[in-house]
């Protein structure tokens, strides 16, 4: 799945592989032909937003490289207009064009989707790529999946938080299983009192070591200090 409703919705009907790259080529024809249409006047938003629906696309057509450029723009342009959602998609179809800096790519859409209350389900994704790029018996692994964890604890609606729980409790402990062996719940407790994973004041700063240790401070693509000044109160 691509995170992209309508897109997603095509590869689900989708009768055979053969299928699934006809549906996607047509959606890509679609969108690209609505970008083409934009008048000059557009709104940057409405261009940006077309520009990452043929991005999506152009990864599942095997066009990585051009899939990249395109999200690589509509990125600058979301975060320029604060809508965070967007920016932080934008990331993971960088992420999913699995590009020479698309680890940077990744660890941007985690800052941003920690940072600022987008939807809870899309920041436990991008923190699930975390867990999946780091070594088993790595804290990084952990320290991901227990902020995963919090962030669907404290941000879910109440529609979703049973289900978005569910899924971030298993993440934990099959982080917790690989990590140290614990398998039961006694042992994931004490797995996370030994890391320090239970207090948010304690392993929300390690989360920025851990992006730190993925881009150099110099190699930000944008200024966190400035978009911090701008999370909702």
């Amino acid at each position: 799945m691509t995170g992209n409703k309508e897109l997603d919705e095509l590869l689900i009907d989708s009768s055979s592989p053969e299928q699934s790259k006809e549906d996607i080529q047509k959606y890509l024809d679609k969108k690209q032909a609505a970008y083409d249409a934009l008048e000059a006047s557009a709104a940057p938003i409405d261009r940006a937003r077309l520009q990452l629906d043929v991005a999506e696309a152009l990864i599942g057509m095997g066009r990585a490289d051009e899939s990249w450029e395109k999200a690589r723009s509509a990125l600058n342009t979301f975060i320029e207009l604060e809508q965070w959602q967007d920016a932080v998609e934008s990331c993971d179809v960088l992420y999913q064009s699995a590009q020479p800096a698309s680890l940077v790519a990744l660890a941007h859409g985690v800052w941003l989707s920690v940072t600022y209350p987008v939807d809870p389900t899309l920041t436990v994704n991008m923190l699930s790529y975390v867990v999946d790029e780091t070594p088993a018996t790595a804290d990084g692994a952990a320290i991901a999946a227990t902020v995963a964890h919090y962030v669907a604890d404290v941000r879910a609606a109440e529609d979703q938080h049973k289900s978005l729980t569910f899924l971030t409790k298993q993440m934990l402990a099959n982080v917790a299983k690989g990590h140290s062996g614990a398998e039961d719940q006694e042992a994931l407790k004490a797995w996370m009192e030994r890391l320090e994973l239970l207090d948010p004041d304690v392993f929300l700063p390690r989360l920025s070591l851990v992006l730190g240790a993925i881009v150099p401070a110099d190699q930000w693509w944008f200024d966190r200090d400035a978009l911090r000044e701008k999370i909702p109160q």
